[in-house]
Parts: C-alpha cells; structure tokens; sequence
C-alpha cells in the first residue's frame, strides 16, 4: 500500500556553500524580521512555482500535492502524524507537503530592502509528519542574487521521521553592498512516493549584530508595580564597540511585544522611565543601528526586552451597610476581584470567618468592618460597611408630610435587605396604595402624585422567608 507524508519544512540556509553543516544562529542581538513568512492565508501560495507541487485544498494532499492548513487528521490510515496547530501554536496555517516522486525546487521568493553590508538570519521550521519508517525528507535551503551569485546555503540533511517535533533550520549570510534583490530557493533532495512528506512554517530573515544588553538600574529586567506607583526607572544598555558610529533609539510596546514604538527623545544608550499610573504591561528595548543607515529599519539590532508591569489594585466593595437585628445573623454582601487575590476582615470581632469574602456577622454593638484585599503583586484595595445592631424592629406610627423637611416621610429606620421583607399600605377602604420591598421603604404620603388625605392608615410588613412573623399596625397621616 503506498504511504503518504506531510513535510514541515522549516527553511535553513548556510552562510557558505556546504552540505550537512551544522546549522547556524546568531550568537549577538537581532533585530525584527524583515521577512515572516507565516502561511496565514489559506489557499494556493504564491512561492511554489508552477512546475512544481500541485495545490490541493484538502487536510492530506496526495505524492505531488500540497496545502496550506493549520491541522492534519488521521491521514493514509494514520501513516502521519495528526498535527494539530502550527509551529507557533497560535492556529495559523503552515505549509503542508505531499513530495512528488522526482526531486526539486518547491518554493521559491526574492526577498528585497534589506539593509546592505549587514549579516543576517535566515530561518525555517521544519517537521516530518511520517510516523512509521520510510523515505525521509532532505532540504537544500540556497541564497543567492538573481543572476545565481551563491550567498550562502544549508543542507538539513535526513530529517528524522516519527518524532513530531518542529525543528528549526537557519544560517548566516551577509547582504552585498548594493542591496542587490535576494532570492531564496528550497529544494526537496528525496523522492516521494513513500515518505518525504513534511510541513513548513514561519519562514523569517533577522538582522543579526553584535550582542547589546539592556538592564534596569538596581532591579532584573522585569520589574511589577502597581496601579498609582510612582516610582522612576533608569534603563541603561551596553553597546558592543563593533558599532563605529553607532545612532540609539529606545523603543515601547504596550502588546506583548507585537509592536513597537519609538520614544521621542529617548536617543541615547539610557533612558529615565517616568510613572506610567494606568496599568498595562510595557515592554522597553534599545535598538542600533550605524548612523550612515539610521533610516532604514531593517537594519536596526534590538537589545533584550526590559519588562515594567503596572498591576492593576483589586476592586473592593464592602456592600451596603446592614442591620443586625439580634438572634437574626447578617450575612456581609461584599465582592472583590483582582489579580489572584486574598482579603480578610478588620477587625475578626463577631464574624464566622474573616478570611471569607462574605461572612456572617453578628455584632452585639455598631461595628464598622474593613475589607482589605490583595493581589498576588501585593496591590492592595480596601473599602467599609457598617453594621448597626438593634433589639428588633422599629415602626414609626405617623409621619406629617408637608414640606417642611421635618418627618416629612414615612419609613422603617432598621428594615435590613437580608430580611426580605414586603411593605404594604392601605387605606380605610381596604385599597393598597402603597408597596415596596426589601429596605426601599419611603412613603412621602401620595399616590401617583396626589396627596392623600389625613387620617389612619393600615401598614402590614411580612418577610418572604419567614424569618420574622408578620407586623401589622395603624400609621396615622397628620397634615
């Protein structure tokens, strides 16, 4: 039965021509790919020449065949791998590959605007899908300019089968002075037909320069504060003396890196770093570049990334006050949120637990009760309520509104929200005129706007889980 296999090709080139050489990586600083070659876009892929693979849009393509997708499933009775996500993980697409029977070129593309007289990465990430024995994938990555000047080139070798794992595959190369065009080329060196299948991704070139090394003055290169700190930074970095004529710029990322801004000003190899107060995660690095090419930002070389988190404080919220009625426990309404937060009561006094976020407190006076909260970066938050402690329930039994500020409405002082209680009044003809529920009781004497008149009126309060008998009693409106 013939077997199929995916190849994840991860491309790797040579700085000088040779065969099977170890692969190379810059050993200083990089700066940011001039090239990302990620396979986002599904569908034919514009660097296959036409006398190559063929495209075929399914999960396993067939000999001759490739795809771009971002998974495999269970293909040729489970002879690959079943891959699940891109190199990165992040579910893109990579470069699926189903290797013809004969060997050849499969991708190509020039790459141009690098900056001249510069080394550079290249790299690849490359992975065999076979997951029995057979034909193993051999790449031959080459660089060169368009009328075949070899700049450098690599040879994987046999790329071993069964193991999914991406693998990364790179060399060094220096651009010519006349920033000619650049065109990369990845042959397939095995057959296909059982076996030499693989997937590629993340196809990138990196300036590469002598290494610059950014720190925090008197701290690691990752410092966490919190939401209104005000402290002041100093970065500073050490700049190789490759450099001849070396132009600084510090540069901020506020997204994990994805993008990075200039700071205005911020030229030189040190930086004062003000307060930011709102919080957010900030990235800073230096970048360099010789004066004479300053303007080209592909031939920047960053420094480490320096990392200031600015934590946000917990949000507290102690509740509203309450009302303990004795033999009648308050259970304390509190919320809190933050970053892996813990709080605690002050003082414990007459509370079941203080380490909960809502216990049940039962104060034989007034008490007022501090929530504080911390987060696991010690950010802290904290907030009051204050539980009033009666013998039971008072019930004014008449109130005069009329205007004068004085006792001009009528409502119950020590109705507690945990009691759930209902409120209602009648008037003489037995008609509600009014109802409110839990502690929203203030009754101004009208209804629907109209005054009613002097006189006697019926309240009844009952509480909805039977947690106090029901009070009935007269309530006497004086005008």
């Amino acid at each position: 039965m013939r077997r199929v296999f995916i190849i994840n090709l991860m491309l790797a080139l040579v700085l000088l021509p040779g065969k099977k050489a170890a692969a190379q990586v810059c050993n200083g600083s990089l700066g940011d790919p001039v090239v990302n070659i990620t396979f986002n876009n599904a569908g034919p892929s514009p660097y296959v020449p036409d006398t190559s693979y063929t495209y075929q849009a399914a999960d396993c393509p067939n000999d001759g065949y490739y795809t771009v997708t971002n998974h495999t499933n269970s293909c040729f009775d489970n002879h690959w791998f079943t891959v699940t996500s891109d190199h990165t993980g992040n579910g893109g697409n990579f470069m699926l590959v189903n290797a013809s029977y004969a060997p050849g070129v499969f991708f190509v593309t020039t790459v141009t605007d690098l900056c001249p007289n510069t080394t550079y990465e290249f790299s690849a990430w490359v992975m065999s899908v076979l997951n029995t024995f057979g034909i193993n994938p051999d790449l031959l990555f080459t660089i060169e300019k368009p009328d075949g000047t070899m700049l450098g080139s690599y040879e994987t070798g046999l790329i071993p089968n069964g193991s999914q794992v991406w693998e990364k595959y790179g060399l060094l190369f220096s651009t010519p002075s006349d920033n000619a065009t650049i065109v990369l080329r990845i042959r397939n060196n095995s057959p296909g037909g059982n076996g030499n299948d693989l997937a590629l991704d993340d196809i990138g070139f990196r300036p590469c320069g002598s290494k610059i090394t950014a720190t925090i003055q008197s701290n690691k290169d990752t410092v966490d504060v919190c939401e209104g700190n005000t402290n002041q930074y100093v970065f500073s970095a050490t700049v190789s003396s490759d450099y001849q004529s070396p132009y600084y710029q510090w540069q901020e990322s506020n997204d994990s890196g994805q993008t990075w801004q200039d700071i205005n000003g911020a030229t030189t190899n040190a930086y004062l770093r003000l307060p930011t107060l709102q919080p957010g995660k900030y990235g800073y690095r230096l970048t360099v570049v010789e004066a004479s090419h300053k303007e080209i930002t592909s031939c920047r070389i960053a420094s480490n990334v320096l990392h200031v988190n600015v934590h946000p404080n917990p949000l507290v919220d102690a509740g509203p006050d309450r009302i303990f009625i004795t033999g009648y426990p308050v259970t304390i309404l509190a919320s809190a949120s933050g970053e892996h937060i813990s709080y605690y009561w002050q003082p414990a006094s007459y509370l079941d637990n203080p380490d909960l976020l809502t216990p049940v407190a039962t104060p034989p006076a007034d008490m007022l009760y501090k929530l504080v909260v911390k987060s696991a970066f010690n950010c802290a938050g904290s907030d009051e309520m204050k539980i009033t402690s009666v013998k039971g329930l008072y019930i004014p039994n008449a109130f005069t509104p009329n205007g004068d500020g004085i006792n001009d409405t009528w409502h119950i002082p020590y109705l507690d929200i945990g009691l759930n209680a209902e409120v209602k009044i009648y008037n003489r003809w037995g008609q509600l005129i009014y109802r409110a529920t839990a502690s929203a009781v203030s009754w101004n004497g009208a209804v629907n706007g109209i005054p009613q008149p002097a006189g006697a009126y019926v309240y009844l309060v009952t509480f909805r889980d039977n947690k106090l008998k029901p009070i009935k009693g007269l309530l006497t409106l004086i005008r």
